[in-house]
């Protein structure tokens, strides 16, 4: 007799839900790939630290905005008036950072405002061709009209204020957006997702909302970017000219403004709202460009 041989008993092979699959890296979504570029990082954060100022304006200003002083003119570091004071007074740091608040109120809610409608009709039109037809002449309207003159023509009916810039910046915003989308939808309708969907039943409204107006909406994401810095330079024009926010009441456009006469013996009086403007303008610009070139793809 044979003596018995040890043998070891595998047991069966591990079944395929137990095991570890190597971690598959997820595709990234376009506008978190861009937001992640060295381009727009700089401008997210040249775009936060001015709009983190103007909320944190009453915390770091050290007087109110309006407030006058005996110190007229006064140069920069001079005591409590890091940046100055202005031709009646005012601490200059104070406007500036209250100018932040008042401008970035204004483009917060022009541009959305001008987008939504710009949007609306642009569905309209889609619609049916009358409509589309008048849509399309309305906004050649819109157009025909320069920036000043259409900013003049509000404020001879409404007056000087607030509510009159918000007005222009939407204006000038509605045709833009409206076309925008309408190209895009007009793209996307000859896809071969939207043919499959409306072979397989979907209805007009479905296919819309469900599979065109989601894939026609990254060219809007970069616009209202690009918008935002149409609007800084829409209410500084504004201001700067006279017929926008009314003073005492700070813009950036409206402490520019007053600082014209006297660039020559007090060119810091300019430098708190020129700095703020380009940092702003031109971190918009950075992010939408980065968008921009991602979306392009």
């Amino acid at each position: 007799m044979t003596a018995p041989t040890d043998t070891v008993l595998a047991g069966p092979p591990p079944p395929a839900a137990t095991r570890r699959p190597g971690r598959r890296s997820r595709p990234r979504h376009p506008y978190r790939t861009a937001l992640s570029t060295a381009r727009a990082r700089t401008g997210l954060v040249l775009v936060g630290a001015v709009v983190l100022a103007g909320l944190l304006a009453p915390l770091l200003a050290g007087h109110g905005p309006t407030d006058q002083s005996t110190q007229s003119l006064a140069a920069l570091g001079a005591p409590g008036h890091p940046l100055g004071t202005d031709d009646l007074g005012r601490d200059l740091l104070s406007r500036v950072l209250y100018g932040i608040r008042a401008d970035l109120g204004i483009i917060a809610l022009a541009v959305p405002l001008g987008a939504v409608l710009g949007c609306l009709a642009a569905l309209a039109a889609a619609a049916h061709p009358v409509a589309d037809t008048i849509v399309q002449r309305v906004f050649d309207l819109v157009l025909a009209f320069p920036g000043l003159i259409l900013a003049l023509a509000v404020t001879a009916i409404l007056g000087p204020g607030r509510t009159p810039v918000v007005l222009v910046i939407a204006l000038a915003e509605i045709p833009v957006f409206g076309r925008l989308l309408r190209g895009s939808v007009l793209v996307q309708r000859e896809r071969e997702y939207v043919t499959a969907a409306r072979v397989g039943g979907s209805s007009g409204r479905r296919v819309l909302f469900r599979h065109i107006l989601p894939n026609a909406a990254d060219p809007l994401i970069v616009q209202i970017a690009v918008s935002l810095t149409v609007a800084v330079f829409i209410e500084g024009a504004m201001s700067f000219l006279g017929v926008g926010v009314r003073p005492p009441q700070p813009t950036l456009g409206a402490v520019l403004s007053q600082s014209l006469p006297y660039l020559s013996e007090a060119p810091h009086f300019a430098a708190g709202p020129l700095i703020t403007v380009t940092a702003l303008v031109l971190g918009l610009s950075l992010v939408a460009e980065a968008l921009n070139r991602e979306i392009r793809r």
